[in-house]
């Protein structure tokens, strides 16, 4: 049997619900091919960052997400004892959400019905073959195998990905060294109000509430170093490690999940090979410091689902679909490199290594501007994309969601993922600029207000469907 789709999303996780959400909203035509029949009852990040709150605030769903789960006003960065402040950055959603993955599935599911995604469980993609005009994909469903015909496919299918195997893209980067260890249980101990942590020469952990009543511990220990897998977690286990670290069990009992995790890092060679593309895990895979992972995935869909959709309706510009593997592949790298710098201050066992920790947690509490630094790189708010050739300084760059006076902000403009043409002067320049504009491009003329930085100074500015900008008139 053999059916043809426009374009199959593989993996119906935060990634691959997100792009196949996004490219619903462009018009086209998508089905998510997923192995597991239910969604996953375990959420392995907990973490939505204030990057990926603006994401869904300009599509108006920011509001669900956070009604859904709990702000935190500071995040952390290899678990140093000083916190980052969110509260100094420019955007709408100053805090990291805590919000279990199997509630952000939930909603992303339910948004990309809504959108008319095509969404199969219990389908899985056992290989694929790519040809000059289409990509066939191979499939063991549920009343046995099939084939699919489509016109690209997106592997979002996680870090052993199948699709990634299958168009032979390299995945390159160190084996596991370390492994953490996580444990949702009931305990004694239930920290109100944000998460208890505790790093030191005897290992580190962190608490954190759960729905349900349960409590996340999560920790790493000297006796967690070793190249082989350790095997299966067990309550004793999990509750030595909590007593040597906090200096009391917190009664930890009834287990609802207990896991292992490792520190194995690496990135595919290139996000996209053909008709094939990579994004989220199947792309990069890390230790999960600073709760990151989740969010670049999220981002990469974004990156990519309006390009995409260009491309699939022939309204892209020659090399747009290139430009994803050309913008994310540096923000994956740079994922990697800090990801491996938390998980060094982490695992900072000796005198000299918890003397760096002590270090670095005094320059944030003392250097308002590496603080910040620090915060705008976990929160994703300084992600830019550098142009070909030299260009605005804001090319590239985030935009922020400017208010205009009429009590409008460029956010609520982007939610049907269309560019928009900004006219800062008040509505004398857009309507006749000869830089190039988009079909389907939402035209906005006014000043914005309250806004005395670089956007108070230029004249025009195209923003792109991902909220980033495309390039800047004077």
């Amino acid at each position: 049997m053999g059916t043809t789709a426009e374009i199959v999303v593989v993996g119906a996780g935060p990634t691959g619900l997100w792009l196949a959400a996004e490219l619903r909203l462009q018009g086209v035509p998508v089905t998510v091919l997923e192995a597991r029949t239910e969604r996953d009852p375990h959420s392995k990040a907990l973490t939505v960052h204030p990057r990926t709150v603006e994401i869904l605030g300009m599509r108006g769903l920011a509001d669900a997400f956070v009604d859904a789960g709990f702000p935190l006003p500071t995040g952390h960065f290899g678990a140093l004892d000083t916190r980052l402040d969110f509260r100094v950055l420019d955007t709408p959603y100053p805090f990291t959400l805590f919000l279990p993955q199997a509630r952000t599935e939930e909603l992303l599911e339910a948004h990309a019905l809504a959108r008319g995604a095509r969404i199969l469980r219990g389908h899985r993609v056992t290989g694929l073959v790519q040809g000059p005009e289409s990509v066939r994909v191979e499939v063991a469903g549920p009343a046995g195998g099939y084939t699919v015909e489509a016109r690209y496919v997106v592997g979002c299918d996680g870090t052993r990905s199948a699709v990634r195997e299958a168009a032979g893209i390299g995945f390159p980067g160190t084996d596991a060294s370390l492994w953490g260890w996580l444990g949702d249980v009931v305990a004694d101990l239930t920290p109100v109000g944000g998460p208890v942590s505790r790093f030191g020469p005897e290992g580190g952990v962190m608490a954190v509430p759960m729905p349900g009543g349960l409590t996340r511990f999560v920790g790493v220990t000297p006796e967690d170093r070793g190249a082989a897998h350790p095997g299966e977690l067990t309550l004793a286990e999990m509750r030595s490690r909590v007593v040597r670290v906090l200096g009391s069990d917190c009664s930890v009992r009834d287990p609802h999940w207990l896991s292992r995790f490792g520190n194995a890092t690496r990135q595919a060679d290139a996000y996209r090979a053909g008709r094939v593309l990579l994004a989220g895990d199947a792309a990069h895979m890390h230790f999960p410091t600073g709760g990151v992972g989740l969010n670049v995935g999220f981002q990469d869909a974004t990156n990519l689902g309006w390009k995409l959709a260009a491309e699939v309706k022939g309204t892209a510009e020659e090399g747009l679909l290139d430009s994803y593997h050309r913008e994310r592949h540096p923000v994956g790298a740079r994922l990697l490199a800090s990801t491996r710098a938390q998980t060094a201050l982490m695992a900072a066992w000796s005198v000299e290594t918890q003397a760096l920790r002590d270090h670095l947690s005094a320059a944030i509490a003392e250097q308002p501007s590496f603080a910040r630094g620090l915060a705008e790189q976990l929160a994703a708010l300084d992600v830019s994309y550098p142009p070909a050739s030299p260009a605005h300084p804001l090319t590239g760059t985030r935009a922020p969601d400017l208010p205009f006076a009429d009590g409008t902000s460029l956010f609520a403009l982007m939610r049907e993922g269309r560019h928009v043409l900004l006219d800062l002067t008040g509505g004398s320049r857009a309507a006749g600029t000869d830089r190039p504009v988009p079909g389907g491009t939402r035209r906005h003329a006014l000043r914005p207000a309250g806004r005395e930085d670089a956007w108070g100074d230029i004249g025009t500015a195209l923003i792109r469907p991902d909220g980033h900008v495309g390039w800047v008139g004077e």
